[in-house]
């Protein structure tokens, strides 16, 4: 797949995976609309980019998806700008661990409307023109809490199944077209994810962002539907096919329940 000269859109660009995205798409000559609530960090980033490499161009939206209409509001502003967008990579989101009653029901508000409302209703805006050209896609970011419930990360893992479970949804209707959109389930990523979900991570091993972004995009590019980043993530990813349901539970709540922070 060749995504010189192609307007990529990228959200939670700021950061972590979002960021790896723009760097590895920038280095493939591609135009970008990035977008967070950082308006410094996308500044510098769209500086370092366009030094690096002077035949695209990065155009910075700074926006908060929590806010009501913000999806309207991004789309309205890159049609304001003359510009269509070929790529949408939704990557931003948030978890948190914590048992369900102790964090605030905002904080999963929050969660829900950034992790499912906005990634929604960002493919929602942006879909039809790419049907209507037969070309472009999607990447929506999941995870490997895709595959099994998750306690200690109720709300987090629900979200991400739904992500998974909607990507492949629209691949279904794309089915014959020329459009893609795949789910990129990356497990223990370096980011700023772990700090925000108030994780304790001491013993945790984190995979570089890089791979992960590098796993994303070779996946895209051969039509995959979804993608886990990392052998031992798929493998662990098939490991609800092996056991009952309630033996998973078990299994996950074992994993995660001293992994939360006072």
């Amino acid at each position: 797949m060749n995504f010189a000269n192609k307007t990529i859109l990228i959200t939670g660009a700021s950061s972590g995976i979002g960021k790896e995205f723009a760097t590895q798409l920038a280095s493939k000559g591609a135009n970008l609309i990035i977008t967070a609530r950082s308006e410094h960090e996308l500044n510098v980033l769209s500086q370092q980019l366009t030094t690096r490499h002077n035949n695209i161009w990065v155009k910075v939206i700074p926006l908060d998806l929590l806010l009501p209409d913000s999806p309207k509001m991004l789309f309205t502003a890159i049609q304001d700008m003359g510009l269509s967008v070929d790529y949408l990579i939704n990557n931003a989101g948030f978890g948190k661990f914590c048992h369900f009653e102790e964090a605030s029901f905002d904080t999963y508000q929050n969660m829900l409307t950034l992790n499912i409302h906005a990634l929604t209703e960002l493919c929602y805006l942006f879909l039809p023109a790419m049907k209507q050209t037969n070309s472009g896609g999607i990447i929506n970011i999941a995870s490997t809490a895709s595959f099994q419930p998750l306690p200690y990360q109720a709300v987090y893992g629900a979200s991400k199944a739904f992500v998974l479970n909607f990507s492949e949804a629209l691949t279904g209707e794309l089915l014959g077209s020329q459009v893609k959109v795949m789910a990129l389930c990356p497990g223990i990523t370096e980011s700023n994810f772990m700090s925000t979900a108030n994780a304790d991570t001491s013993t945790m091993k984190f995979a570089p962002a890089s791979k992960v972004v590098e796993d994303g995009l070779t996946a895209f590019s051969k039509g995959k539907i979804y993608k886990v980043s990392g052998l031992a993530n798929y493998l662990t990813s098939l490991v609800p096919r092996l056991f009952s349901r309630k033996q998973i539970v078990k299994i996950v709540a074992n994993m995660f329940k001293d992994r939360m922070l006072d």
